[in-house]
């Protein structure tokens, strides 16, 4: 009977998880559609290439055993990365690139190196994202204007004063504008709405009132142009396949491979956050990336990505399973099909506002502040890859902050400490740390210090430090020579060796290494003898090395000291 009750109770709740899973389903739905569309209008390709790499997202990423909340589909960041390869190789090639990078995608999780973009440092990746977010956001500012962006990121940001004149003296784009105003104020204060309208997503009551206002007589502002979806496929030919011999071509390809790998599993990492069902798996997860890539490439279709906004949303309206992320997929697909006609009423402004807030949303500037206080060398990091990213490309903005990490780390891990002193005829240099090409500037210093100093006898203590590479090695050993053949006295004593017994080297030089003594065992002849007569001999001498029979013992606390004890007056 017990049995029977726990069956029932599973099946309920597996068809409660159906019912929660369909909903879901739609809420992320009515959040993708504004998106897709956002994202193909801010890439420069037709709208319906958005909506099929949405449905591809949902019906082929959706339906792998990756993640289970995590949903994918076009991606503002990738939008800026998008229209700069549109722009220079054209739509043609666009499938492709995005083949290739999914080919590439799902090799990668076959040798199982999807847990490798993992160890990226985080302020890279901020950095990345807020490179992303800005110029999307003065991108988008134009067709929030009914106007055309004039190309860079920098003429973007340059041609804002007259974008603003233009705007105070075009009536039409003045509405265009005050739509994507609205929609930016409602994507940041609409989740604060009391009551069931709190849940509708922002972005489609933005759309509703856009709607609204376009039709509405004397109203002139640009809507969306979509054509039939069907017809929009565009095969790659053996044409486009011929590209490949491109080096543009196979360098755009190697950046979408990285800036999608790294951004889906990122968020993979978000999301799984936010939830505590089942977690990621990283490798089966850039599988399913490069699966829905290839596709999306066969189709001529944007790239694909795991995406923030729609996870999220997926998160929140309580999916448990993978159900949901690919039957919005579903819904996309039929919505795309059936109603087309709906799409041809959505202004263009009110899409461009929706990517303006997710460009302010991957631009985070709380984080920067946050990062100031945290740690100011990988705020220099994360800052420096933003800016290179706004003033060159994606690419070369990810690699210069991959570069000025790994910098960065090895800076901060090739701390030597060196300690000069002179005690009578003696000239001594003493490090600890790890001694690297690095600070070989410094080590060079303090060894033309002590030639400098005219003593007869100079003496190199190396036995603190804990690496010392090829290049400090052959500084000092050279050094040494040359010393030596002027017929100075110069001891060495590299790391590893011991040092001379009453050298008086202080504590930090040379950590104490001597053995505990060992309590002898007494032989069975020893025993058979009867008690040992040392006691009584070592009682003359002093006190015993180790524990006695009447010793007394203590238990050490090992549990960290309370905040406000923390600190002792010994230390400072």
């Amino acid at each position: 009977m017990v049995s029977g009750a726990k069956g029932g109770g599973g099946k309920g709740g597996a068809r409660g998880d159906v019912v929660t899973d369909i909903t879901a389903s739609l809420v992320v739905f009515l959040v993708a559609l504004p998106l897709c569309i956002g994202v193909a209008v801010a890439s420069g390709v037709p709208a319906e290439l958005g909506i099929i790499s949405g449905v591809i997202g949902g019906l082929v990423v959706g339906s792998v055993r990756g993640s289970t909340l995590q949903v994918s589909g076009p991606a503002a960041g990738l939008a800026a990365l998008v229209a700069e390869t549109v722009a220079e190789v054209g739509v043609a090639m666009l499938g492709v690139i995005v083949l290739f990078a999914g080919i590439l995608q799902i090799i990668l999780g076959l040798v199982r190196l999807g847990r490798m973009f993992q160890a990226i440092s985080v302020a890279v990746v901020q950095g990345m994202l807020a490179g992303i977010g800005v110029p999307l956001m003065f991108s988008q500012a134009y067709p929030m204007a009914d106007a055309k962006a004039p190309g860079t990121p920098i003429e973007n940001m340059a041609g804002i004063p007259g974008l603003l004149t233009g705007i105070l003296t075009d009536p039409q784009a003045l509405i265009a504008t005050l739509l994507g105003v609205v929609t930016i104020v409602l994507s940041f204060v609409w989740k604060k709405v009391p009551g069931p309208a709190g849940k509708i997503p922002a972005a489609l009551v933005a759309v509703g009132i856009g709607v609204l206002v376009a039709a509405l007589p004397g109203v002139d502002v640009k809507t969306l142009q979509v054509g039939n979806l069907l017809n929009s496929v565009d095969v790659p030919g053996a044409g486009q396949f011929a590209g490949l011999a491109d080096g543009t071509i196979i360098t755009a390809i190697l950046t979408f491979t990285v800036i999608a790998s790294a951004e889906s599993l990122f968020t993979a990492a978000a999301v799984d956050r936010m939830h505590s069902g089942p977690r990621t798996r990283y490798n089966t997860e850039l599988i399913a990336q490069g699966a829905g890539n290839t596709v999306a490439g066969l189709l001529g279709a944007l790239p694909i990505t795991a995406v923030v906004a729609r996870s999220s949303a997926n998160v929140q309206a309580g999916a448990k399973t993978r159900l949901s992320r690919t039957l919005h997929g579903l819904w996309l697909l039929a919505f795309a099909l059936l109603l087309p006609q709906v799409l041809a009423l959505i202004p263009i402004s009110v899409l461009a506002g929706v990517l303006v807030h997710s460009g302010w949303k991957l631009f985070g500037p709380a984080e920067f502040p946050k990062m100031w206080r945290q740690d100011r060398g990988e705020f220099a990091v994360m800052t420096m890859t933003m800016l290179v990213i706004v003033a060159t490309a994606l690419l070369e903005g990810v690699l210069f902050g991959l570069a000025a990490g790994i910098v960065l780390a090895a800076l901060r891990m090739s701390q030597t400490v060196i300690r000069q002193h002179v005690e009578q005829d003696t000239a001594k240099v003493v490090m600890a740390g790890n001694a690297t090409f690095l600070r070989l500037p410094k080590v060079i210093d303090a060894l033309e210090a002590a030639a400098a100093s005219g003593k007869p006898r100079i003496r190199l203590d190396l036995t603190g430090v804990t690496h010392l590479d090829h290049a400090c090695r052959n500084q000092v050993e050279e050094f040494t020579a040359q010393q030596r053949g002027l017929g100075l006295r110069v001891e060495l004593l590299m790391p590893g060796e011991a040092k001379p017994a009453g050298s008086g080297t202080p504590a930090f030089e040379a950590p104490a290494t001597a053995p505990l003594p060992r309590r002898p065992v007494p032989t069975a002849q020893e025993e058979a003898a009867g008690p040992s007569p040392w006691p009584a001999a070592q009682e003359a001498a002093g006190p015993s090395p180790w524990p006695t029979a009447d010793a007394e013992w203590f238990y050490l606390d090992t549990r960290p000291l309370p905040e406000e004890q923390a600190r002792s007056p010994l230390v400072g």
